[in-house]
């Protein structure tokens, strides 16, 4: 259950006024990930807007739905595959967590981490004690555990701390009451709003260093963080990096079951026609409405249509063309293995004394990212998960490893490649109804982002359709609490 503070009135959409009754419009969704679904949710659901007239078809061209958070299925196990992690202060996914009754458990992953550079580990933290002892052994271990990060990190840790928190406060502010936020057309006025987007024109190693981090805090803890969460060094643009640490502190969960979960939830909640194995190749606006042509030579007419896909790798043709910035998208390679590691590949003589969370720094001796352990099944037998910007092959994975029972390798193109200064793509790709949802990835990607991006959309979609002001139509909404005592 969520806490009570998140009681309070929607933040989400503006509602029509009194003069308007209905919504009549078809709007057609690309993709069925947490931008897509969480848009129907905004349209069908949150909004006082009688939605009899309003029809949503939702198309995925994979037969699954989900996006980038599907889940992996190792020797019968289900793991998050795609996006793992949700920070306690992301309340859309909170918020869609509580009203689709889904259960918050903490990630997979491990407290003991070691940092590797190819040839031996550069620090680690403490072993955590057994879960059978006592309370005062725990803490007395978080307080040695603490020490030992300030010993090597000094005070720089509290400045990332600072600066982390300072992020969270300017994010914050897109959960206000709809009436004191304005509807964004383009992601610069969003982040110029809260404040934000100066860090997506400059690095984070450039952030950092202004923030007074020291060489040795960027260079290893935080390189590591960068790695993990976005396969990237310090050198990507600052907010995405900025993300990526507040992804790492001790305030995360996930969703029991799996995080694609929630995409699920909120489509059979708000019931769209979803057209699964449906691709769409082309977009053509036609005047009074737009003509979506799709893989199986269907042809579809909407009134709006939202794209909830990044652009950079399908191959939609637009009529006619749209203009958006080149970007090229990150692709990290996650291999998922039911085995057990080698530890002399890491210079050690027992798989016990190897961290349970491996991070690396920048430097060419290392071929992977990170390895974590997922799942402990016995001694000798263990699930784990490895990231890598390229692929593994047997013969290294042979030698990270002595048991491989399982290998699943999946190519995720995970999230943009960062780099400052960033450009972005308008919401609104037409001076009509055409709307992209992921231009704001460009900024930063992730679970959250995406739901924040597709709440402004589908206000702009709304008060666009009105044709007036967004002032004018916002009223105060039920509170979640209201909702959760609703037939839904």
């Amino acid at each position: 259950m969520a806490p009570s503070h998140l009681f309070l009135p929607l933040l989400l959409l503006l509602s029509l006024s009194s003069r308007s009754t209905s919504l009549p419009t078809s709007v057609c969704v690309i993709g069925s990930g947490i931008g897509g679904s969480s848009l129907s949710f905004f349209l069908q659901n949150q909004t006082s807007i009688p939605t009899s007239d309003l029809s949503i078809r939702v198309f995925e061209r994979r037969g699954r739905i989900g996006g980038r958070t599907a889940p992996v299925n190792l020797s019968g196990d289900f793991f998050n595959a795609g996006a793992s992690i949700i920070h306690g202060k992301n309340l859309h996914a909170v918020r869609f967590a509580e009203l689709l009754g889904l259960d918050q458990v903490e990630p997979d992953g491990a407290d003991w981490l070691g940092i590797w550079d190819g040839s031996g580990f550069v620090f680690k933290t403490l072993k955590p004690p057994p879960d059978s002892s006592s309370a005062i052994w725990k803490w007395l271990y978080g307080i040695a555990d603490a020490l030992l990060l300030v010993k090597r990190y000094g005070l720089s840790l509290s400045r990332m701390q600072g600066f982390v928190k300072d992020l969270l406060e300017k994010f914050m502010l897109f959960y206000m009451e709809p009436e004191k936020r304005p509807v964004f057309k383009t992601v610069e006025e969003m982040l110029k709003w809260n404040g934000l987007y100066p860090l997506t024109q400059i690095t984070l190693e450039e952030v950092l260093i202004d923030a007074d981090l020291s060489a040795r805090l960027i260079s290893e803890l935080v390189t590591v963080i960068t790695r993990i969460n976005y396969g990237q060094s310090v050198a990507m643009s600052g907010l995405a990096g900025a993300v990526a640490l507040a992804g790492s502190n001790s305030d995360l969960w996930t969703v029991k079951g799996g995080n694609w979960l929630l995409a699920k939830g909120l489509l059979e909640l708000t019931n769209p026609t979803l057209h699964l194995h449906e691709g769409i190749e082309s977009i053509s606006d036609k005047g009074d409405h737009y003509l979506l042509t799709s893989d199986k030579g269907k042809e579809y007419e909407c009134n709006v249509t939202v794209v909830a896909t990044p652009l950079d790798e399908v191959n939609i043709t637009f009529i006619p063309p749209v203009s958006i910035p080149y970007r090229r998208m990150q692709h990290t390679y996650t291999t998922f293995i039911r085995g057990l590691l080698n530890p002399k590949y890491f210079g050690l003589s027992s798989v016990e004394d190897i961290p349970d969370l491996v991070g690396t720094i920048e430097t060419p001796n290392v071929s992977f990212s990170s390895v974590s352990i997922l799942k402990k099944y016995g001694e000798r037998d263990f699930a784990y998960k490895i990231f890598s910007r390229s692929e593994l092959d047997d013969t290294l994975l042979d030698q990270l490893f002595s048991v491989r029972r399982d290998t699943i390798r999946i190519d995720w193109p995970a999230y943009p490649h960062y780099k400052a200064p960033e450009k972005f793509a308008p919401f609104l790709l037409d001076e009509r109804h055409l709307y992209y949802i992921n231009t704001f990835e460009s900024a930063a990607s992730c679970i959250e982002t995406s739901a924040v991006a597709a709440e402004n959309v589908a206000r702009l979609i709304i008060s666009r359709l009105l044709q007036s002001s967004t002032e004018q139509n916002i009223k105060p909404l039920p509170t979640s609490q209201e909702i959760l005592h609703t037939d839904l």
